[in-house]
């Protein structure tokens, strides 16, 4: 489950990019105006191919190689819904308002409860926080890695009042029920 990362995607991306092969390729058409020539160009195979690959009849259909299949798949994100660059860059910028609930804990002191629990969280990540989280998914971190990242920041805001209290308080995240992101 990935789910800091379905979070970013979200926020990033009004409509989810196509995932079959199928469904890229009518959008790489639609961008194209329907020319499988300007289609073929693009992908650096024939004209003749690109029509194989998008036949209406299943019998004739062919389908493309892995190779072909990659570079498809490299091509429609880069493409897919071009606001995506400037959201991330005002995301980047000016950071981001997470909404989750998920399981807090921390190390504490004695006398009072570290055990983690459900914990329903609003708050404003800064432009260099948000920076890393899209650093580490760029980098294709894991889910724990991301929950590390904002659990630290979460920490920050909610648990030490940015910085006002509770010095030292180690916060750990985990056991994400939701998160969602939204650009301030």
């Amino acid at each position: 489950m990935r789910a800091i990362g379905d979070g970013l995607e979200r926020l990033l991306y009004a409509r989810p990019v196509p995932a079959t092969t199928a469904d890229q390729l009518k959008a790489l058409l639609r961008w194209e105006r329907g020319s499988t020539r300007r289609v073929a160009v693009v992908l650096g195979v024939s004209q003749r191919t690109v029509q194989r690959w998008v036949a209406c009849d299943p019998g004739r259909r062919g389908r493309p190689s892995p190779g072909h299949e990659q570079r498809i798949a490299d091509l429609v994100p880069v493409r897919w819904q071009p606001l995506i660059r400037a959201r991330r860059a005002a995301a980047e910028a000016g950071g981001v308002v997470v909404y989750t609930r998920a399981r807090f804990g921390f190390q504490a002191g004695p006398a009072s409860s570290d055990d983690p629990r459900m914990r329903r969280i609003t708050g404003r990540l800064t432009g260099a926080v948000t920076q890393q989280i899209f650093a580490a998914l760029d980098a294709g971190a894991s889910e724990k890695q991301h929950e590390l990242i904002l659990g630290r920041a979460l920490g920050h805001l909610y648990f030490r009042e940015a910085g006002h209290r509770a010095h030292g308080l180690h916060v750990t995240l985990g056991d994400i029920d939701f998160i969602e992101f939204g650009l301030q």
